[in-house]
């Protein structure tokens, strides 16, 4: 209890302090965007976190003789970080509203690729090739053996060797080529 206390303590002094240094992101929207803003807030059917930046910036709005509020007001009236004002604010004024309500997306992915177009281009023809001996196709199993026995790439699991073969519609199970069976048709 008493570290609990220390704790928000703590905090009320450090935003206390932060509410009296000048800010260096300034939040000015105009008409249009505050009018967007509210639209937003009032739909309530975007993701929670694109409506409290929305919030965010509704209240740090100085612009238009509105006095905006200091991030430790927001803080405790949307129960959010202060953190999370100060980026909120910094990204409007370097990157622009948009930037703000839409997520950035990554530049490489969070895991990289193992089949880029030259290994899946191997993959799909080692899965139109003939299967081993004693076998009638290839299984999922035995493609993925075989791509590490023959240097195609270092590892990967069934599940990924998967995945390449249905994107590119040549699963060697399939009975055709397409992505689905043919319906039936009635016969006279």
């Amino acid at each position: 209890m008493i570290r609990l206390a220390c704790n928000q303590l703590r905090r009320v002094v450090i935003m206390s302090t932060k509410e009296i240094s000048v800010k260096k992101y300034v939040v000015r929207l105009s008409g249009e965007e505050r009018e967007r803003l509210e639209t937003l807030i009032r739909k309530g059917k975007s993701p929670a976190r694109r409506l409290l930046k929305a919030r965010i910036l509704l209240k740090a709005d100085v612009s238009q003789d509105r006095a905006g509020w200091s991030d430790s007001r927001i803080v405790r009236a949307l129960d959010t970080s202060a953190s999370m004002v100060y980026r909120v604010r910094q990204q409007l004024v370097e990157a622009g509203l948009e930037a703000v309500l839409s997520r950035k997306q990554r530049a490489t992915p969070a895991v990289p690729r193992i089949f880029d177009g030259e290994k899946e281009a191997k993959l799909i023809a080692l899965a139109c090739s003939k299967p081993p001996k004693g076998r009638a196709r290839w299984t999922l199993r035995l493609l993925e053996n075989k791509v590490v026995e023959l240097a195609i790439v270092d590892r990967a699991s069934d599940s990924t060797i998967g995945r390449v073969l249905k994107k590119t519609f040549s699963s060697p199970i399939a009975s055709s080529n397409g992505s689905s069976r043919r319906r039936p048709t009635a016969r006279s």
